[in-house]
């Protein structure tokens, strides 16, 4: 008898620890592309069938950076770089470099990690804290927030909406910060999922991936910027993509039937191996 009411005591007390760590972390299921695509298109990332979004996450990095820079300059293309508070106070060389070449600054958060566990005050510190920096080193205020893994936790959905920043995704990646990572796998990852009115997720450095993976992105950067090319898409920062309305499960229209947007775009055809 003591035993069951031990146990029913645990599960009233279960119950509300379990509630709460669905609130804080059932957003990030607009991780899952598929969902993502389908349900929240401003969230992956999705405007004008025209065009493609170039964005570049983790930095800026001494090093890795400037390498980038010089790619981005010969192909002509500018992009958005997501930045991370830490690194753009430590860096701050290529972070003014970043806007001087006419790049568009983002915010990715004060530092790389997971958040496992709430802490709404702590995420509402830290991003405003980030966007403070990337408004400093801008000279103005910044628009976009993607949280490091792309995990949107509601306590980060919160601080975005604080600090004025519209939380996006991607809709194609590189997967260039794993190990194993090179140009043509790069370019053949992104190709697979790249379509008109996407953005493109890669690395201009290796701060959170495998070390020295960022030289794969840059391989294989002139030729998906060539591929979109020679698709009729044209290829820029966030801020002439035309992203589509709302952002998901926070309340601002997520996209599907308050935004009035439908987009229907071919499939991205790529030389890419693979």
């Amino acid at each position: 008898m003591r035993q069951r009411i031990s146990a029913g005591r645990a599960g009233y007390v279960a119950a509300p620890v379990a509630a709460i760590a669905l609130a804080h972390i059932g957003p990030a299921a607009t991780w899952l592309p598929g969902l993502r695509r389908r349900r929240f298109p401003g969230l992956a990332g999705q405007g004008s069938p025209g065009h493609v979004a170039l964005t570049f996450d983790d930095g800026p990095d001494p090093v890795s950076t400037p390498h980038f820079l010089d790619a981005l300059d010969v192909l002509g293309v500018r992009a958005t770089f997501f930045v991370l508070g830490e690194n753009a106070v430590r860096h701050p060389a290529p972070a003014r470099e970043l806007v001087r070449r006419g790049h568009e600054l983002a915010v990715h958060g004060w530092t790389h990690d997971r958040p496992w566990w709430p802490s709404p005050a702590r995420d509402a510190r830290e991003l405003a804290r980030a966007a403070h920096v990337v408004s400093e080193v801008a000279g103005r205020r910044p628009l976009w927030y993607r949280p490091p893994y792309g995990i949107l936790t509601s306590g980060r959905w919160a601080a975005a909406r604080r600090a004025g920043l519209r939380p996006v995704l991607w809709t194609a990646w590189g997967k260039d910060w794993r190990h194993d990572a090179t140009p043509a796998s790069v370019r053949a990852t992104v190709a697979a999922d790249l379509r008109g009115g996407g953005t493109v997720l890669l690395h201009d450095t290796d701060h959170a991936s495998a070390p020295g993976s960022w030289r794969a992105a840059l391989g294989a950067l002139p030729d998906i910027v060539r591929d979109c090319h020679e698709a009729g898409l044209s290829v820029g920062p966030l801020g002439e993509h035309g992203t589509v309305h709302g952002t998901g499960p926070a309340g601002e229209e997520p996209g599907t039937g308050r935004s009035g947007w439908t987009l229907r775009s071919a499939p991205f055809r790529s030389p890419a191996p693979g």
